[in-house]
């Protein structure tokens, strides 16, 4: 949730059974806390070492952090500058202003912070994307994963983000995410090495549709290898292969995903042909 403003110290990097990422023990550095808000556990980024500091700015930016910067939610993390002076000129209030979002950007924007999608600069690498503006994170949490801020649309209400698969949707900008991508990038080259492993995991053997019997499957039977050109199909009979099975989104029922801008790639698209 990273609910907890101020600097959080990273005390190490450890492992965890349940997830393929790793996870990264953080110490508030408030001492007036509750005990149980001093040690948390976050989805630790990329490059994230110990020893290293993350804030979390989930309930804005604080107002004495940037001078002459004031965060609010109407202006969708634009310039904001205090009301300029009849002598002074246009020209100097937006330097000034393009100043402070810039000081701002160079304090915030960090690997492990916390930011709403509205203060997040347009092409950041992000991760831990929430839906909800008080929710938790529910995009882009596995290892190695990573999704991009493409732009913030004027209207100030939705921000387009690319996920992981290629989709692009829109997400509120009172949402948060995490800035950088999610640790262990090496774990989708990782090697089971024995069938037993997968057995730990829960995946139990798959036998092969033509190693049937005609009454078990629809590419039993027969003699030989072969089966029958048929086109490849489930126990139950239905296409596997080419058969369009998804339907949210735009291509989909009238209305079925609103916020898809565009769906992921499939086929040719994706072989990039």
């Amino acid at each position: 949730m990273r609910t907890e403003p101020g600097p959080h110290d990273v005390v190490r990097i450890e492992y965890d059974p349940g997830r393929s990422a790793h996870i990264a023990l953080l110490k508030n550095r408030n001492s007036n806390i509750d005990g149980k808000k001093v040690w948390t556990y976050i989805l630790a980024p990329d490059n994230l070492r110990a020893g290293d500091v993350v804030e979390s700015f989930r309930q804005g930016i604080p107002a004495d952090l940037v001078p002459g910067f004031t965060d609010s939610k109407e202006i969708r993390g634009k310039l904001l500058e205090k009301a300029k002076d009849d002598d002074e000129p246009e020209t100097q209030t937006a330097s000034m202003a393009s100043l402070a979002l810039g000081i701002l950007r160079a304090k915030t924007v960090k690997p492990g912070n916390v930011l709403p999608l509205r203060l997040i600069p347009t092409g950041t690498v992000i991760h831990n994307i929430a839906l909800d503006p008080e929710g938790r994170a529910r995009l882009v949490r596995s290892a190695g994963t990573f999704g991009q801020v493409v732009a913030h649309e004027d209207s100030g209400r939705y921000t387009q983000v690319r996920l992981q698969s290629g989709e692009v949707r829109k997400v509120l900008q009172d949402c948060v995410a995490t800035i950088g991508k999610v640790s262990n990038p090496l774990w989708k080259n990782r090697n089971l090495a024995k069938a037993g492993r997968s057995r730990w995991l829960g995946r139990r053997p798959h036998v092969r549709g033509m190693a049937m019997n005609r009454c078990d499957h629809p590419h039993g039977g027969g003699r030989g290898k072969s089966k029958g050109n048929k086109h490849p199909r489930s126990v139950w009979g239905w296409l596997t292969k080419g058969k369009r099975t998804r339907k949210p989104g735009p291509k989909g029922p009238k209305n079925s995903n609103k916020m898809v801008i565009r769906e992921r790639p499939r086929g040719k698209e994706k072989r990039g042909l």
